[in-house]
């Protein structure tokens, strides 16, 4: 096995696999409805129930095969949106239907990689890099011109939206080791979340807006590399108690985006296995 999709409840502290394949999967998302799960693997984006049942389903991308793990469901679950390098050699955001079909481009300006959907609706966030410079952006989900949230203060990812539509959180490396940090939609009020000695990536509120789960590295761990010892970690909105929850065997493509179930209780992540 190379792969093992699972979910956590933090209510009682266990994990149940889902389903475990030889295929390298990544980043699962729960549909609005927590029907489904979204996945990716090999270039192309999956279904998957939350009981395992049917195993991976493909969704039908047309064109877009060489989909990464940057990939959601609109609040609505009438969309998805991926991210794709298939047309342009460098990542694009697309959103198509959520039943599959031909993506619909969103951004211009390349290489993007999507992270967050508004709990509106109406805008995506995501992670551009413009000149060699990591940044925040969101758009519109017509598209148009790009908004800039953080200018060039060390390298800044993963925004994901809080449940209210007041804060995106995002990991910024502007005060040395990668830390988690939130601002306003607005660009204003801008505050760092996580002090720690270690590598903290991909804050994802939950649909409470009551905790938000990160990942983290060890400290000498640049980037956000897969198969490394890491740490899924628990905290309040503003940073306060802090929890590991468990380690695991991941990094990156364990929760690259959004991965909380509806309910609030349970969250999908993968943690894989050797390659041999």
């Amino acid at each position: 096995m190379r792969s093992s999709v699972e979910i956590y409840n933090i209510r009682t502290g266990e994990s149940r696999i889902v389903v475990q394949t030889e295929k390298l999967i990544e980043a699962p998302n729960f549909s609005p409805d927590g029907a489904y799960m979204l996945l990716n693997g090999e270039g192309l984006v999956y279904r998957l129930r939350p009981d395992g049942s049917g195993g991976l389903q493909q969704v039908e991308t047309d064109f877009a095969r060489t989909c990464n793990n940057d990939h959601g469901i609109s609040p609505d679950g009438t969309q998805i949106v991926i991210s794709d390098k298939t047309e342009f050699g460098k990542s694009a955001i697309y959103i198509l239907p959520a039943a599959g079909g031909t993506p619909r481009l969103i951004t211009d300006n390349l290489p993007s990689y999507w992270h967050g959907w508004s709990p509106n609706g109406k805008e995506l966030a995501y992670c551009g890099i413009r000149d060699d410079v990591f940044d925040i952006y969101t758009i519109s989900v017509d598209g148009g011109p790009e908004k800039r949230l953080t200018h060039g203060e060390g390298r800044n990812d993963g925004p994901d939206y809080s449940a209210d539509g007041k804060w995106i959180y995002f990991n910024s490396s502007r005060t040395g080791l990668m830390q988690i940090w939130r601002i306003h939609p607005d660009g204003t009020g801008l505050e760092q979340v996580t002090h720690d000695n270690y590598g903290n990536w991909f804050a994802h509120p939950s649909p409470k807006n009551d905790k938000v789960l990160i990942l983290s590295y060890d400290p000498e761990v640049f980037d956000h590399p897969r198969d490394l010892d890491v740490r899924l970690r628990l905290m309040d909105m503003d940073g306060g108690n802090l929890t590991t929850l468990f380690e695991l065997f991941g990094g990156q493509g364990t929760i690259n985006v959004p991965c909380w179930a509806p309910d609030g209780d349970e969250f999908a992540y993968v943690r894989y296995f050797p390659e041999t």
